[in-house]
Parts: structure tokens; sequence; C-alpha cells
């Protein structure tokens, strides 16, 4: 929205005023920048969440997740498809370091995209498939 001398301000903005410069005089104008409180997907914040998946590594996580019977090895503690993977092997197979892993599986969880399980002292990921469906439709609607 743009607001121009001539049109009403709303509450709380200040009055229209003009900057003189030499002998001329020019009209403030003012930028009110207002954010579509529309932009949720199930209570969570579709930008958050575009933010989680705007990186080639955890988009190469939700990958790997994906079929989590394939490409990890066997594990001790917790099913690889009902618990997820741990994220020890999820870091190994990426190659980066537990820090790294640990802020990347963090950001994907909060945004939704992926549920952590505790289990005998080891985290373990999956994704939530049904939460990556709905992003994926609230996408196609908007774009």
């Amino acid at each position: 929205m743009i607001l121009q001398n001539s049109s009403p301000l709303p509450a709380g903005l200040l009055s229209p005023r003009c900057l003189s410069f030499g002998n001329r005089r020019y009209p403030v104008i003012y930028f009110v920048i207002m954010r579509n409180n529309d932009m949720k997907i199930h209570g969570r914040d579709l930008l958050q969440t575009l933010k989680a998946i705007a990186s080639p590594v955890r988009l190469e996580i939700l990958r790997c997740l994906a079929e989590p019977t394939v490409g990890f090895p066997p594990q001790a503690d917790g099913d690889p498809v009902s618990d997820g993977i741990c994220a020890d092997f999820i870091r190994e197979r990426l190659g980066i370091a537990a820090a790294t892993a640990s802020r990347h599986l963090t950001l994907l969880t909060d945004a939704g995209l992926l549920i952590a399980t505790r289990k005998r002292g080891w985290t373990f990921y999956r994704r939530d498939d049904r939460a990556i469906g709905r992003l994926a439709r609230q996408l196609k609607e908007d774009l």
C-alpha cells in the first residue's frame, strides 16, 4: 500500500509533510508493508517451511529419509520405518559435522517436515509425509 499526501493516513502514522530541496518541495510518501496472515500451512508459517527446504543439505536429508531402509546401516535401537534413522547415520551419510547435522535436522523438525523420536539416548528422524504432502498441495494452490 502506498500512501501519498492526498490520501488519508492510518492512525499512528505521522501527518503528511514535504521535503524541500532548493526552491522545490516534494511530498513525503509513506510505505506500509503488511504481511499476509494467510501464509499458514496447518498452523505453521509457510515462509519458515520454505526456508527450511531452501538448502541443498536439507533437501538431501528429506530425499535420504524417503527410503529409510536403503543406504543406511542396520540400527540396534529403533525401527528405520516407524522410528526413523539415527541422527549419527544421517550425519555419516551426508559427510557433515555433528553440530551441522543437528542444526539442519532441528530446522526441518521445527518446520514440521521431520518427526524426531528419542530412544535410549539417541534421536531418530523420519519424514512427516503428510506434512510434506500438505506443503506440496499448498504450493500448487498458491503458485
